[in-house]
This record gives structure tokens, sequence and C-alpha cells, in this order.
């Protein structure tokens, strides 16, 4: 199921979901507010974590930390649950994926930290008002994500690939969908590649990693911006014994607007 809701607020979509009425992806959903990845891990590694999204504003822009043991983010959304309120998450145990559910109540321990970050999501709004078509909406997909060449820096024990997320974008209109996501530094900004693919690793543009592969028509553009799935490759790399994502593309969904992101 994808893109049917009927609610239109963040709380309303927030309790469709918790309910495991809504299980899909995110896209499109709540227009106007910003969406959030997630990752939680132990309390030991999250200064590690932390410095390296300090080191790696472009996909790991934090936007809320709980504290410790904590399920609510106070200033993505105060009355939300990070246990229950995402569709889809992941679980991985020393650097494995080993489960996708739909909640993580059983998981939850005393000792867990979770990272909410910037979403590309939140400046679809934006592109859509300038005009720009976005194509995983229209087609009712996934937005397609890879794994590039591109190396974080490191940080402590966190290090791996960039992913992006990609969009096609009329030749003409490139410098306009640069112009419009350069006003939100905070949910991943202006594009980290446009063109070539295979300039930043990624063989065949239609096998993405993660997500799914979109229509790209004649005179379109594949352009590439920095993607919140960015830590699940740190975690594959770093292996802690445990850590929870969101699935991709299956975001948490805040009380925040777009318009609060965003630089003049």
């Amino acid at each position: 199921m994808m893109f049917e809701l009927k609610e239109k607020s963040p709380a309303a979509i927030r309790q469709v979901i918790r309910e495991n009425r809504y299980t899909g992806p995110t896209p499109g959903l709540a227009p106007g507010y910003a969406q959030a990845n997630l990752l939680v891990i132990p309390e030991r590694m999250a200064f590690d974590f932390l410095l390296f999204c300090q080191r790696n504003p472009k996909p790991c822009p934090v936007l809320d930390v709980t504290d410790v043991g904590s399920a609510v983010p106070e200033i993505l959304a105060p009355g939300a649950d990070i246990r229950t309120d995402i569709p889809r998450y992941r679980i991985y145990k020393n650097g494995a994926l080993v489960d996708e559910v739909l909640d993580i109540k059983e998981f939850w321990r005393d000792d867990l930290v979770a990272f909410l970050l910037g979403c590309s999501f939140t400046f679809e709004t934006a592109l859509l008002e300038a005009g720009i078509g976005i194509r995983h909406i229209e087609e009712r997909r996934n937005v397609p994500m890879f794994i590039t060449n591109i190396r974080c820096r490191p940080a402590g024990k966190f290090s791996g690939a960039m992913v992006v997320s990609m969009r096609p974008i009329p030749r003409d209109q490139v410098v306009r969908a640069v112009e419009v996501t350069g006003r939100f530094p905070a949910v991943h900004g202006t594009p980290v590649h446009i063109g070539d693919p295979e300039a930043i690793g990624i063989k065949d543009i239609n096998r993405p990693d993660f997500g799914d592969a979109v229509t790209i028509k004649p005179g379109e553009v594949p352009v590439f911006w920095a993607c919140g799935v960015t830590p699940q490759v740190a975690v594959m790399e770093v292996k802690p014994e445990l850590a929870i994502s969101h699935a991709p593309g299956h975001m948490f969904i805040g009380d925040l607007r777009d318009a609060e992101l965003a630089v003049c």
C-alpha cells in the first residue's frame, strides 16, 4: 500500500502507522512536513556516531537525538514514539540485517539512543511547487538509492560509503532543482553529483541497491542527493551488536514544517 492515506496531519499519519494500518513507503505523505531517517544504537557508540554525522553533514544531517533509553523525539514530535511510528524497521545484529519488522518494542532497551536524520523527501514539496516533477511519486514507487564509491570521513568506529538517492530531472530544470534543494541543508541540501552514474561507482542506474528503479525519459539527467541510508552501510562495516534503522524509504514523519528547515 502506497500513498493512499486520507489523513494529512503528521500526528494522524503516525497513528495509522502505529496501528499497522499503513506499512508502505512515505514519499508524498504529509506534504509540507519534515521526514526523517532513523538509526538506533547503544549509548556506548553514540558519541562516535554523532561525530560521524558532524563530519559528514551531507548524508547525515542530525535533526534530533533522544535521551538515553527514551523513545520520544522531543524536537521533531514530542508526542511520538520511535518504537512504533515508522512503517517498517530493519534490525541489524553484528552488522548483518536479520529482520524487517513493523515495530521495535521487543528490541528496545534502556541503553539505546535514537538519531533522527534529515531526509530528502522533505524538500520534494518545494521541488513540486517549483514545477519539478518527482518521478518516484508519479510512478508510485520508492525512491531509488545507490551505494557509491564516495567514502565518508571516518569518526571513531564509524566509516563507510555514501548512499545517494536519485531523481531524474529535465535538463533545463537541473539548475533550478539545485537552487531549490540548496535551501534545505538540514535535509541533504544540494546534489552531490549530476549526470554520469559510473563516475560515482553506480554501474547500472536501473538496479538500485535500495528502493525501486524509475523511468528516466529522453532529455532527463540523473541527479543524485546524499541519502540518510548511509548510516546503514556504516553499520554493516562497524558491526555493532545491535542497531535499528528505518527500512529504506519508510520514514519518520515529524511535526516540523519544511519551511522551518529552509534557509533564505
